[in-house]
């Protein structure tokens, strides 16, 4: 045998042998960790700290290290426990006041992914069709495997005119989807309202905000002047709605219940076991009149929002209709760290009114309707068809009231036309819904049924 084969047989032995060595130290740091206490754990990331400043190769950041190091923990925890640098903190504030430069997306990490939940409306990223869903891939090239929240909000937000590119992922579709952004001004409008016919109104809320409660009362107000002074149904849509500010969320909920000592319950928060309760109520003041009320959500629908519809299903004061929420059912506290930066920790789940957990599950609507395109739907509908087989068309029919001079033989009746493949004439409920929106008709159709019932049930004796 060679010399050199003995060299290399040689040196495989000993990185051999540094290999098992290295695998015992971490196996035996392993068994340590799991049983350490604070001071120890304190002493080893100190140690570890030391021995990669006075040994890496190169001279290294020690701020870089511990900010690192934290982010590590806190990326160990959820995904929504994180570390914010100055930039990350301030845009957080931004964010909720409703005004700030970027696409207009909304996102988390689900399975590991960097995931929209919904895009925001009338922005860059809604406009170029980025659904809910969707998994980031890539943001200018660089993929998105690893990235916090915090890192990939920075490298989507900038000043508007410039340019990014994301590499989307879609569901059932194996091509990866390329979106060149222009960043704008976001500017979110939280509450947006109409009535879709007389007495039957349309509330949007896109984002929990600062004022969107006052924002939506407002509404509310507009459109029941507009009908006469009373509503008879209003449809409170709360899809790819992300979430936002706990408080107004239960401000909104609050103006529809908490009328009685018993129904004021809107959400309340439970931390580690041991620690109390906390109960959020519906504050006492003027509540909306008891008219229907159908609340629409979906896979977009996420925290704030998924407090609102659970609250108004729990209490009975709403059904809800759509498809399953998104299950962000747990709680953060921000807490301010010296030099500007933050912390974002999870402290506690959400649990609706009657003790359910949204964490993870979501809210099933009361109705699951999905999403359809009406136009397939109605493409049979025509309200024009005038030559339809009727009583009166018969061959010696009796006279009707109205009907003065029957003829004594009828002639008979034309042929009824093929029906177009898109209709002359949609349902009425469709001119109040230009957008095909099919989940919104069946609410309003809801609605409708609901006052019907409410009819009924006054006349019964």
């Amino acid at each position: 045998m060679s010399g050199k084969k003995l060299k290399r047989i040689a040196l495989g032995g000993v990185a051999g042998a540094l290999v098992a060595m290295a695998v015992i130290a971490v196996l035996q740091m392993r068994r340590h960790v799991d049983t350490m206490s604070d001071a120890q754990g304190l002493r080893l990331f100190r140690e570890t700290l030391h021995l990669v400043q006075d040994n890496y190769v190169e001279k290294v950041d020690t701020k870089k290290l511990v900010t690192g190091a934290i982010r590590g923990m806190l990326a160990s925890l959820d995904p929504h426990s994180s570390f914010m640098g100055p930039e990350s903190y301030k845009e957080m504030g931004i964010a909720t006041s409703g005004s700030f430069g970027g696409l207009g997306i909304e996102i988390n990490i689900k399975d590991g992914k960097l995931t929209v939940i919904s895009p925001i409306e009338d922005t860059p990223a809604y406009r170029a069709g980025i659904r809910s869903n969707d998994y980031i891939w890539k943001i200018d090239g660089k993929p998105t495997h690893g990235m916090t929240i915090s890192e990939s909000v920075r490298l989507m937000r900038g000043d508007p005119g410039t340019r990014v590119t994301l590499s989307i992922l879609r569901e059932g579709d194996v091509k990866v989807h390329r979106f060149e952004l222009t960043r704008a001004i976001i500017k979110v409008t939280s509450v947006r309202s109409k009535l879709l016919e007389p007495g039957y109104g349309y509330l949007r809320i896109a984002q929990f905000q600062e004022r969107t409660a006052q924002d939506m009362i407002k509404a509310l107000n507009r459109m029941r002047a507009a009908s006469g002074g009373s509503l008879k149904g209003l449809v409170l849509d709360l899809r790819n709605n992300p979430g936002g500010l706990l408080d107004e969320s239960v401000a909104v909920a609050g103006r529809f219940i908490g009328d009685r000592p018993d129904n004021a319950l809107v959400v309340y928060t439970q931390g580690r076991p041991g620690t109390p309760r906390h109960d959020l109520n519906a504050s006492i003041g003027e509540k909306e009149p008891h008219y229907p009320l159908v609340v629409l959500v979906n896979g977009g629908s996420a925290s704030a929002s998924e407090i609102v519809a659970g609250a108004l299903q729990d209490q009975k004061r709403a059904i809800i209709m759509g498809t399953q929420t998104f299950g962000k059912g747990s709680v953060q506290s921000v807490i301010p760290l010296p030099g500007n930066n933050g912390l974002s920790l999870t402290v506690a789940l959400y649990y609706t009114p009657s003790g359910r957990s949204i964490q993870a599950k979501g809210i099933t609507p009361d109705i699951i309707v999905g999403q359809r395109d009406m136009r397939q739907i109605f493409s049979n509908y025509s309200g024009k068809r005038q030559h339809a087989l009727r009583e009166k068309d018969l061959l010696n029919h009796l006279a009707g009231t109205d009907e003065a001079n029957p003829a004594s033989s009828a002639a008979p009746p034309k042929a009824v036309p093929a029906l177009p493949a898109v209709p002359h004439e949609l349902p009425p409920a469709l001119d109040a819904n230009p957008n095909n929106d099919y989940q919104l008709y069946r609410a309003l159709a809801l609605l409708k049924g609901l006052n019907v019932v409410k009819r009924l049930d006054a006349k019964a004796p």
